[in-house]
């Protein structure tokens, strides 16, 4: 029996003619029916044909009368025509998407993805140290800004249908792109070395810096050595070479300053396969995987076994299309058209936000599943971070002995912190009684770990029907790389995007080194996800599983770019790149769309060739002077000048956070979008298990006596008042010695 989707009935109107009409194809998989009434859309006609997939294509615009029922009778609508609706429908949802949004002094300005790149602060960090900056490949800016968008749309149609009010969110694909490639001001990963993205090195990283890519027999490995456990296995695999064994090898630091360890993994590696390199990382728990080329990645064996994609036809000829990057209760959320009317009905509660009342148990870690929790966390949900002394999430890792920095201040603010030994019996039987009480789980640990805790799925629902559970891994919970250890660097490389994120002069220019990608937009696939499968639990009463495969997102992001290296197509439309401005390392990218816009440039540069025009140029007001030509244009903004920047402050972008146990104040982002929804609240990131003893005796009405006797026996864990008053005198005398200085 096929499954139930998540979205059917859901009318959605598609009248967006630009990048961002990808937007709608994430309902679309979910069983939305998506109604596109775009004529001639703009840019590369296999762009288009795949950002389409799943939707119902109709012969005539907004303009003609035929539109008019469809728009009626929509649940949510998105758009970036202006539409302007004649019909007063209170419960629907309209999303105006535009690249800067509507109503500030930017609102007029010209995009394209490399004019998103620069100024959201990913250009500035994407290249080798002493050249250019590197525009990354394809569209990643406006397909990351379409996830944030998607998610969006679906949280204010949940409200809807709680509320019976609808909204008018006002959307930039420059904030979407801030919020949901790689946030300087989010929570970050270990490519950021525990130092805010702000605070990085104003010029790019040095070539062939963090985990490095070796040469090996046919092509290139890449290597993500972190924990002293992965080198240990790294050192017996190379069969305990004495030169590397004193024990302070196990310190990240002394590996990276070793001038002998390097080439010594080159040579053993160099004589292998990357399959057979892959085989032997397995066995001794390397986190390693080859590299692969957008080409390769419909064929690799994983992704065929996992009908990662299809083949479809487009314009003559046949090309792998992306087939869906969600699974719902086993089953592939593939791109197809649902006709199925099976409408819901809408509430009248008395709620500001949309997941008030909720009740979310967050196991998520690192980047993706902090992104998830937080998503639903800063609209109203009770997200409940479940923690372990024993093994903290790597995000933990601090400067500061109870495990706060600026990156999990942002990343898990308005959550509440319980400790569980989930490997006690006790432990796990008070999580399953939280699950009975939850509507929501999420985790994104390695395939099988939720199984050997004897959480799996199956029991989860056993607990409680009614539960939504969404994981997240790197390459799925089936397929042959199912085991695989899942780093994002080791993602990229194993997808194509390593390989594809180069100069063109320097096959070994690999340069996506410090980027966190698709972390930040899997964890917004995963609350899309979670939220869909709400939805469908306010029609049929049941709660659902969801699993999404970070390399998957990742793979259905660059469909158009897999499409066309997989056949040899040529790439169409509009060309990019940067050029250098006077200053220090202080650059600009430029997008020429149309003979047009070259006109423009002519003009604006009164016959001086361009880069000689622009190298005696400040890069703020040559971007200005150009953009008001109507040429795309953008200074390149690094992380730490996005603050400062008009643009933030007009949308309201950014604010600073004040957390009560970090001495400097936090940036984080303030709101999702323009729309009636509230800004998020300023509730700080917990300590662990820092409201162990509030959430047990909330949720499951357990009294202090048996609290105390859980927690004397380790099950329970808790920051005790003895530890938070030594954290404020830390605090207070280090505040003291800064003044005194």
């Amino acid at each position: 029996m096929a499954v139930d989707r998540p979205l059917r009935g859901v009318r959605v109107v598609d009248a967006v003619h630009g990048p961002l009409s990808v937007t709608t194809r994430y309902l679309a998989e979910l069983g939305a029916q998506v109604d596109r009434i775009v004529v001639a859309a703009a840019g590369d006609s296999l762009s288009n044909r795949i950002a389409n997939l799943g939707k119902t294509m109709h012969p005539f615009d907004h303009h003609a009368p035929q539109a008019a029922a469809l728009l009626a009778a929509a649940d949510i609508i998105v758009e970036d025509c202006g539409l302007q609706p004649s019909w007063r429908l209170p419960a629907q949802v309209i999303v105006s998407v535009s690249p800067f949004g509507h109503g500030n002094s930017f609102s007029g300005w010209q995009a394209s993805d490399a004019i998103l790149n620069a100024l959201s602060g990913e250009l500035s960090r994407s290249g080798i140290r002493g050249r250019e900056p590197l525009l990354p490949p394809g569209q990643l800016a406006w397909q990351c800004a379409a996830v944030q968008a998607a998610f969006l749309a679906l949280q204010s149609y949940f409200l809807a249908l709680r509320t019976g009010q609808g909204d008018r969110i006002d959307f930039a694909a420059l904030d979407g792109a801030v919020q949901a490639l790689d946030p300087g001001f989010g929570i970050g990963g270990s490519a950021t070395l525990g130092r805010p993205a702000h605070l990085l090195s104003r010029d790019r990283p040095a070539k062939g810096f963090q985990y490095p890519i070796i040469p090996c027999a046919d092509g290139h490995v890449r290597l993500c050595l972190l924990a002293a456990r992965q080198w240990q296995g790294m050192f017996r695999w190379m069969g305990e070479p004495p030169a590397f064994s004193d024990p302070s090898f196990n310190k990240t630091a002394v590996r990276y300053k070793s001038p002998d360890l390097l080439p010594a993994i080159a040579a053993f590696f160099a004589d292998k396969t990357r399959a057979e390199l892959e085989a032997g990382a397995i066995s001794h728990g390397v986190p390693l995987s080859g590299l692969s080329t957008l080409a390769e990645a419909p064929m690799l064996p994983h992704f065929v076994e996992r009908a990662s994609f299809r083949s479809e036809a487009v314009d003559g000829a046949t090309y792998p299309v992306p087939n869906g990057c969600i699974i719902v209760d086993g089953e592939r959320m593939t791109p197809e058209a649902d006709h199925a009317q099976a409408r819901l009905t809408t509430s009248a509660h008395h709620l500001s936000r949309p997941f008030e009342g909720l009740k979310v148990l967050d196991l998520g870690v690192i980047v993706v599943g902090a992104e998830t929790g937080r998503l639903l966390a800063d609209q109203g949900a009770d997200v409940v971070k479940v923690e372990s002394a024993a093994f903290p999430d790597g995000n933990r890792q601090s400067y500061l002995p109870y495990g706060l920095s600026a990156s999990f201040a942002a990343g898990h603010r308005n959550k509440r912190s319980v400790g569980l030994d989930l490997r006690d019996p006790d432990g796990k039987a008070l999580f399953l009684r939280l699950v009975g009480q939850a509507d929501v789980v999420l985790s994104n640990f390695k395939p099988g770990t939720m199984q050997s805790l004897g959480l799996g799925r199956d029991v989860l629902k056993a607990a409680n029907p009614r539960v939504i559970s969404v994981e997240s891994s790197a390459f799925g919970d089936s397929g042959p790389w199912s085991k695989r250890m899942g780093y994002g660097p080791l993602v990229r490389a194993a997808t194509g995007l390593t390989e594809a994120w180069r100069y063109a002069d320097d096959p070994e220019s690999f340069s996506d080194s410090i980027t966190i990608y698709p972390d930040h937009v899997a964890g917004r696939v995963g609350a899309i996800a979670a939220v869909a499968l709400l939805i469908r639990r306010e029609r049929t009463g049941q709660g659902g599983h969801a699993s999404i495969a970070q390399a998957e997102v990742m793979l259905a992001q660059f469909g158009a770019e897999i499409a066309r290296a997989s056949t040899g197509a040529p790439a169409q439309g509009e060309r990019s790149a940067v050029y250098r401005c006077s200053g220090d390392d202080e650059w600009i990218a430029l997008t020429m769309r149309t003979d047009a816009d070259s006109a423009a440039v002519a003009s604006v540069c009164e016959g001086q060739p361009l880069e000689e025009w622009l190298a005696c140029m400040d890069a703020d007001d040559a971007m200005r002077r150009l953009q008001a030509a109507g040429v795309p244009v953008a200074r390149m903004l690094r992380v730490g000048d996005l603050p400062a920047f008009d643009y933030v402050s007009e949308r309201h972008l950014l604010r600073c956070e004040h957390h009560p146990f970090l001495a400097d104040p936090v940036t984080a982002e303030a709101r999702q979008a323009h729309s009636r929804l509230p800004a998020a609240p300023m509730r700080s990131a917990p300590l662990m298990g820092e409201h162990s003893d509030e959430i047990l005796g909330q949720w499951l009405a357990l009294d202090p006596d048996t609290i105390e006797r859980l927690a004397v026996k380790g099950v329970i864990q808790r920051t005790s008042p003895d530890e938070r008053r030594a954290i404020e005198q830390t605090l207070a005398a280090s505040a003291s010695d800064r003044v005194g200085a």
